[in-house]
């Protein structure tokens, strides 16, 4: 994990740390004095039914949304406090992958991975070119792509334009919301292959929302589970699995569960 200019009681093993999070929208209470550690280098599922607000802690923890108590800390910062130089600060060090990617529909492939780069890095325009290509081709797009508009692309090929976004800046934590939502079982396949190449040579953080069990048997190595606006557990996909919580078991042992499982053991 890169260390710059990180403050000075920055624990390297800890990521992400929430302590007391609470979030309503308008009177329906959504998250219920959450605590959480995420440690560095691992890769963290965050599971739960609809409605349990899965995206939104997700967001919460990069700064886009802010809770109404608690304290969240990113690399050691304070991120619902935080002063305008801070987020802009945490921007660099955070990628985030939205659900349906969010590219820029007027914007080519490769004029939206360089957004974050002329924004944050304030790189000049060959710079901020030659960086972004070489994300591309990390995410196994050729450098032809870069020249299409989201428009022309497949659902597959979105996702892996929008993680090279992500990953513009070389963060040293990484948000996916929904990952593979919305491709079929190969191309989710090696969509998660490709996640766990990046998070490992890359030194990544990874923070996954995910409805997806074949990913969370593939990639993760812990889970928290959302449910009755709390943490209810959190641990690996073996352990939960054998979790007598009635939220939990539902969740670990449905069909749709059990088939991830069964495909995973094999």
């Amino acid at each position: 994990m890169k260390i710059d200019n990180y403050p000075s009681d920055f624990s390297c093993d800890i990521a992400i740390e929430l302590d007391g999070i609470t979030t309503r929208f308008g009177k329906r209470l959504i998250h219920d004095n959450i605590s959480l550690q995420i440690n560095a280098g691992e890769v963290m599922g965050i599971v739960g039914g609809s409605g349990s607000g899965k995206s939104t802690l997700l967001k919460e923890m990069a700064g886009l949304l802010r809770p109404e108590k608690g304290t969240i800390k990113v690399l050691g910062q304070v991120v619902v406090t935080s002063s305008a130089d801070k987020l802009d600060w945490l921007r660099k060090k955070t990628g985030f992958l939205f659900q349906g990617g969010a590219l820029f529909s007027a914007l080519t492939v490769l004029e939206n991975i360089e957004a974050p780069l002329k924004i944050h890095a304030r790189l000049s325009i060959s710079l901020a070119k030659e960086i972004a290509e070489l994300k591309l081709l990390l995410t196994g797009l050729k450098k032809e792509v870069g020249r299409l508009f989201p428009s022309q692309l497949s659902g597959g090929m979105v996702k892996r334009a929008a993680l090279a976004r992500a990953i513009s800046l070389d963060p040293d934590i990484l948000f996916l919301d929904e990952p593979t939502a919305g491709l079929d079982p190969v191309s989710a396949g090696l969509f998660d292959e490709l996640i766990l190449k990046l998070q490992k040579s890359l030194g990544l953080t990874v923070v996954m929302v995910t409805h997806d069990f074949d990913s969370l048997w593939r990639i993760t190595d812990r889970v928290a589970v959302l449910g009755e606006k709390k943490i209810l557990a959190v641990g690996n996909m073996k352990e939960l699995s054998c979790s007598e919580h009635p939220v939990i078991k539902e969740l670990f042992r449905g069909p749709r569960a059990r088939a991830a499982q069964d495909f995973n053991k094999k």
